[in-house]
């Protein structure tokens, strides 16, 4: 299923920016961040996928100890819950991205400080 997906996704010119597959009993869940989501829903809905469109923070850090907890401080100080995250960087890399995905009402500003 994953290599149909990104067939898909790469016919129609679209980039993977970060992705994250979880399993259940029923299903599987792909969460992805892309070049392109308005593209990329109409192409998931062609291929008659459920697709549920969520915002998310995707946060440009530093690849250092300390980087994740700095972030999650932030977020916590401002009462902001992450609901879920996920990210991968390589050791070498200066920077990385973080997703997060905290609850629509709750204001992602404190990461701009």
């Amino acid at each position: 299923m994953l290599a149909r997906v990104a067939d898909a996704l790469a016919e129609a010119k679209i980039n993977i920016y970060a992705i994250s597959t979880s399993d259940t009993v029923d299903h599987s869940v792909i969460r992805l961040v892309v070049s392109d989501y308005r593209k990329a829903l109409h192409v998931f809905e062609e291929h008659g996928t459920l697709v549920v469109e969520d915002d998310v923070l995707m946060v440009d850090g530093s690849n250092k100890p300390g980087e994740l907890a700095h972030i999650a401080h932030q977020l916590a100080e401002a009462k902001v819950n992450i609901e879920y995250c996920y990210s991968a960087t390589p050791a070498s890399a200066k920077g990385g991205l973080m997703i997060m995905r905290v609850p629509p009402d709750e204001s992602p500003e404190v990461l701009n400080s």
